[in-house]
C-alpha cells in the first residue's frame, strides 16, 4: 500500500518551511516512527517519522528544497515486512531487528532509536539518565563517542569540504602540501539563523530602541536560595534558580507599567491584559524564545520547571511552533556565558527586553561605608515610540527593589 509522506501542518504565523535532510534513502527498510526528515521552519526543526514498517520509494522534495503546509514530500510503500527488508539490505538484520524491538519496548525517541541501529548498539548494556531511566541520545552518543574517535584518527586531517584559499605554487622538485593553516569553508545560513538576522535587522530598522541601564544588589537572593534551597527542592522537585525571581519581578513591574507590556501593530497599540514572557534560550541552531504563557498565574517553582523543559526541548530540538508563538516581554540571561553588559535587542512587535547579566563582587557604597557585594547589571531595551523614559526608568528601578526586597513579591507592594 502507497502512502503519501508531507510536511506537518504550520500555523498561521509560519509560511514555508525547508526540507532540511533526508535520513533515509529510495528503498531503505524503514521501521514505524523511524526518522524520515527534518523540515526547518523560521522557528523550529520539526521531525517527520515513518507511519508504519514498510519502504521509502520515492522523494518528491529533496534536501533544500522549500515546501508549504501539508505538502506531500515523498512517497512510502506500507506493509513490507521489516524483517525481510532488513535481512536483505544488512548481513546483520537480525540482530538490528532484535534491538529495534528492545527500543520499541522501552518506548524511545525516533532519534534515540535511529542511533541504535545506525551503530548497531545492544540498548541493554546501556544506562539511561532519562526520565524514568529511559535512554537519551546523550546516552546513546557517550557510548559510541569512542568508536567513532577511532574512526576519525584514520581520517585525512584535511577536511573534504574545505578548500585551500589560494593554487599553492610548487618549488622545483618540491611535494604539494596544502596550506592547512589558510582554509575556507562555505556553508549555506539554516533557515533558523536566516530568519534570526532578518528579524533582528528589521528590529534595529524599525524600532526606536534605546537602553537604560541599572545595578542591582543579588544578595538577598543569593542568601534566600542558601537557606530555603534544600526546602524548596524537596516541595517542587526543581533547583530554585534566579529567573524565577526575575519572571515574577518583571511581571509585577509589568502591571505598574502596561505599555512595557504592549506591542505596535501599524499605527495602533495593543494592550495585553495577560502577561506572557519569553525566555531567550540558546541553541546550537541559534537563538530562540520560547514563552511562559500567563506568568502572573505561575508559582516560582512552575516557572523553574518550565523552564528547564524548555532548556531539555532545545538541546535536543524539540522545541515546538507553540512553544514560541506569541509574548508580550522577553527576558535574555547573557550572564550564563559570562557577559558583564550588553544591550539587548527587541523581539518583535514587543516593545521592551531585559538583559540580565554575571554577578560581580564590586566594592559598593552602604551608609558611608564600602562594602563588597554582588552586583549584577540590569538593561532594559525599550521602543521609544512608544515607552518614554520615565515609564523605561521607572519599570527598571521596579524590578531592582523587588529583587533586592523579594519579601515585596509576597506582599505585592
Amino acid at each position: 500500500m502507497i502512502k503519501e509522506i508531507k510536511a506537518p501542518q504550520f500555523p498561521e504565523s509560519v509560511a514555508d518551511g525547508t526540507v532540511a535532510a533526508w535520513h533515509k534513502k529510495v528503498g531503505e527498510p524503514v521501521l514505524r516512527d523511524e526518522l524520515l526528515a527534518d523540515i526547518e521552519t523560521d522557528k523550529v526543526v520539526l521531525e517527520i517519522v515513518a507511519p508504519a514498517d514498510g519502504v521509502l520509494t520515492k522523494i518528491l522534495q529533496e534536501q533544500g528544497a522549500t515546501v508549504e503546509s501539508t505538502q506531500v514530500i515523498a512517497l512510502f510503500e506500507e506493509g513490507v515486512s521489516s524483517s525481510k527488508v532488513l535481512s536483505s539490505a544488512n548481513p546483520q538484520a537480525e540482530t538490528m531487528v532484535k534491538i529495534v524491538a528492545k527500543v520499541d519496548d522501552n518506548a524511545l525517541s525516533p532519534s534515540v532509536r535511529k542511533l541504535i541501529t545506525e551503530h548497531n548498539v545492544d540498548s541493554s548494556v546501556l544506562t539511561g539518565t532519562g526520565k524514568g531511566g529511559r535512554l537519551t541520545k546523550e546516552d546513546v552518543m557517550e557510548y559510541i563517542k569512542p568508536k567513532k574517535l577511532d574512526k576519525e584518527t584514520t581520517v585525512s586531517p584535511v577536511a573534504k569540504d574545505f578548500v585551500p584559499s589560494a593554487q599553492l605554487v610548487l618549488p622545483p622538485g618540491g611535494v604539494a602540501l596544502p596550506d592547512e593553516e589558510r582554509m575556507e569553508r562555505r556553508v549555506p545560513m539554516t533557515r533558523l539563523r536566516a530568519r534570526i538576522a532578518e528579524r533582528l535587522v528589521a528590529s534595529q530598522n524599525e524600532a526606536a530602541i534605546l537602553t537604560t541601564f541599572n545595578e542591582v544588589n543579588m544578595q538577598p537572593i543569593l542568601d534566600m536560595r542558601k537557606n530555603y534551597q534544600e526546602q524548596f527542592v524537596s516541595t517542587h522537585g526543581v533547583k530554585l534558580g534566579f529567573m524565577s525571581f526575575f519572571v515574577r519581578s518583571v511581571v509585577e513591574s509589568l502591571k505598574k507599567f502596561p505599555a512595557v507590556n504592549a506591542s505596535i501593530d501599524g499605527n495602533d497599540v495593543v494592550y495585553h491584559n495577560y502577561y506572557d514572557i519569553g525566555v531567550a534560550v540558546s541553541t546550537e541552531r541559534g537563538l530562540v524564545v520560547p514563552v511562559l504563557r500567563n506568568a502572573d498565574k505561575m508559582s516560582m517553582g512552575e516557572v523553574e520547571s518550565k523552564i528547564i523543559e524548555y532548556g531539555v526541548k532545545a538541546r535536543d530540538g524539540k522545541l515546538s511552533i507553540d512553544d514560541m508563538v506569541g509574548g508580550t516581554f522577553s527576558v535574555s540571561n547573557g550572564g550564563i556565558f559570562g557577559s558583564l553588559l550588553s544591550t539587548p535587542i527587541i523581539n518583535p512587535p514587543q516593545t521592551a527586553i531585559l538583559g540580565m547579566h554575571k554577578i560581580q563582587e564590586r566594592p559598593m557604597a552602604v551608609d558611608g561605608k564600602v562594602v563588597i557585594l554582588p552586583m549584577m547589571y540590569l538593561a532594559l531595551s525599550y521602543d521609544h515610540r512608544l515607552i518614554d523614559g520615565k515609564e523605561a526608568v521607572g519599570f527598571l528601578v521596579m524590578v531592582k527593589k523587588l529583587i533586592e526586597d523579594p519579601a515585596r513579591l509576597l506582599l505585592e507592594i
